[in-house]
């Protein structure tokens, strides 16, 4: 049933893209200055969960190399490498210039120093999910260093720059910024309509299940995609001949499933304290959840970070806020809120 499971992985990266060629035309001019040696601009990056945001700069970036030899792309997940150390650290190890870099002893500022000695190709740095840093200055960084070029991903501008101090924010402000909305149903069906044409065997999904899915959806690729890569491996690993709708119903409780149990490992230790808060005396409020995080960690954040993980717990459909910001009330999401497959 599988001809390319490839496609079907949520980190794939299509050769033709659907319903995004005006922000790809957009990213693709921001970065055209690098493909004749000159410095680019900084390009901003935002969307909800699922709206193709790391797919786009990914497919640009492989574009651009594979048009120009001399430039190189790095890609950093700063949920995952959420300090300044790890980050710097990542680059420089996909260009290969980690060889005696110590983990636990060397200082920051050598690995500043290596970057900004770094006399290989103009290198773009794909910076995912940045408003997850702990410390944004690696931002600064590499933005006074001509050699590389930025592409910043975030679900929103304002959190982005509600975290950086002002010398940056007014740089990030003037830079490119590339706005992306929830896929509409029509568009997630023809997403998930080209996966299936190269990914699956002809006749294993209807049309009509492929509307369902994008449905169930609501607007999130990455969960669509999720749902059918579920269904077909199930389906795949029961010999079925097709996938039945009772394989779809329980592939969109099990991707669900899986996406949420994904964004739950991915926290960072801190952010991780905060959502056992809400698990275990929900509902809350921020105050309050900050009061019990204070007395549960060693280094405290500020109230406003706190709120900043929060944000983006609800962003990723891990808790739910309710109320204005004045009596707003966090609890977990629970799973009779997820849009059921009919």
């Amino acid at each position: 049933m599988i001809r390319d499971a490839r496609v079907l992985r949520a980190g794939f990266v299509p050769r033709e893209v659907e319903h995004r060629d005006a922000e790809v035309n957009h990213l693709s001019s921001v970065l055209e200055p690098i493909t004749n040696g000159e410095p680019a601009d900084t390009a901003i990056v935002t969307g909800p969960s699922g709206a193709g945001k790391t797919c786009i700069s990914q497919f640009v970036t492989e574009r651009l190399r594979e048009e120009v030899l001399d430039v190189e792309a790095t890609y950093v997940n700063c949920w995952r490498n959420y300090t300044r150390f790890r980050t710097l650290y990542q680059i420089l190890d996909d260009l290969g210039a980690t060889i005696d870099i110590h983990r636990q002893s060397t200082p920051h500022d050598e690995l500043v120093d290596r970057l900004q000695q770094h006399d290989g190709p103009r290198t773009v740095v794909i910076l995912d999910e940045v408003d997850q840093l702990e410390d944004p200055s690696v931002i600064y960084d590499l933005h006074s260093l001509p050699q590389f070029a930025i592409i910043c991903i975030a679900n929103k501008e304002e959190e982005l720059f509600s975290r950086v101090d002002d010398r940056l924010v007014s740089r990030l402000r003037s830079s490119e910024h590339v706005r992306m909305d929830k896929y509409h149903d029509e568009q997630l069906y023809d997403i998930l309509s080209a996966r299936a044409k190269w990914g699956l065997d002809e006749n294993v999904i209807t049309d009509d299940q492929l509307y369902r899915i994008a449905d169930a959806a609501a607007g999130d690729a990455r969960l669509a995609i999720g749902i059918l890569r579920t269904a077909a491996g199930k389906a795949d690993r029961e010999n079925q001949e097709r996938i039945t709708n009772d394989i779809l119903l329980d592939a969109a409780e099990d991707a669900r499933a899986q996406i949420k149990q994904k964004s739950i490992d991915s926290l960072t230790p801190h952010q991780r304290v905060v959502y056992n808060i809400v698990r275990d005396h929900e509902p809350l409020g921020p105050s309050e959840i900050h009061d019990r995080y204070t007395e549960k960690v060693d280094d405290p954040r500020t109230k406003r970070t706190v709120r900043t993980y929060l944000s983006k717990m609800v962003q990723y459909n891990l808790v739910d806020a309710e109320g204005t910001s004045r009596d707003r009330e966090y609890s977990l999401v629970g799973s009779e809120a997820a849009s059921p497959m009919q």
